[in-house]
């Protein structure tokens, strides 16, 4: 068959149980910062992008849609990200302004999951970020419409040479359609991967300004 040799093995239940187990590593009642302890782990053992999470959103007709985005921020108030406003994902967000996040930090075997509310950022912490990226960066910001169809071989090339020279010596302003976005949490959820697949969950929910808490079955 062609393609036979391209797909791995399944596992055996044998190769499920050689993880090792971590201990206890729910240490807080208070998902926020439980989830600043995990993070701060993914950052000293993640190779790349311990900040990468999926973004998931659904469409005009419901579809879901996800792709990897990085947090750039998160605090009580919600986890953030920045990105063009017209793109696809913004679009989404703009008319159905709720999603689902998950971070997978394969090194640590650990996840965690949010679902919330969608609210955009003040232009002031927008203007405060952008001002903080690369030049390149914020060129790109400009030259790229973003998600839509490229019309030809060298046209963002192009546009970035003429956004180069047209703010040649000064500083390259924010675009009205570049912000961020924060997802403010109503529901957390902590895996951890346990042998056997005899996973530990625990799953926060909202209430009121605190939260309430749940293990689950794997």
């Amino acid at each position: 068959m062609p393609g036979k040799d391209l797909i791995p093995p399944t596992p055996t239940t044998e190769e499920y149980g050689v993880a090792d187990d971590q201990g206890e590593v729910f240490t807080s009642d208070d998902p926020i910062d439980l989830f600043a302890t995990w993070f701060s782990v993914a950052r000293e053992k993640e190779m790349n992008d311990p900040n990468a999470m999926a973004l998931a959103t659904v469409d005009a007709t419901g579809l879901p849609d996800v792709r990897i985005v990085l947090m750039k921020d998160f605090d009580r108030r919600g986890v953030s990200f920045f990105t063009n406003s017209d793109s696809a994902k913004g679009r989404q967000l703009n008319a159905n302004p709720w999603a689902a996040l998950c971070f997978h930090w394969k090194s640590i075997r650990r996840q965690v999951r949010f679902r919330g509310e969608i609210i955009e950022v003040s232009a002031a912490e927008a203007d405060e970020y952008f001002a903080k990226r690369a030049r390149g960066a914020q060129i790109g910001a400009w030259a790229s419409q973003q998600s839509r169809p490229l019309p030809a071989d060298g046209a963002l090339e192009h546009a970035v040479r003429d956004l180069e020279r047209r703010y040649k010596g000064q500083d390259v302003p924010r675009p009205s359609h570049w912000t961020g976005y924060r997802l403010v949490p109503t529901a957390i959820e902590f895996w951890v991967n346990r042998p056997f697949r005899l996973h530990d969950r625990l799953s926060f929910d909202r209430a009121g300004d605190g939260w309430t808490h749940k293990r689950l079955f794997p």
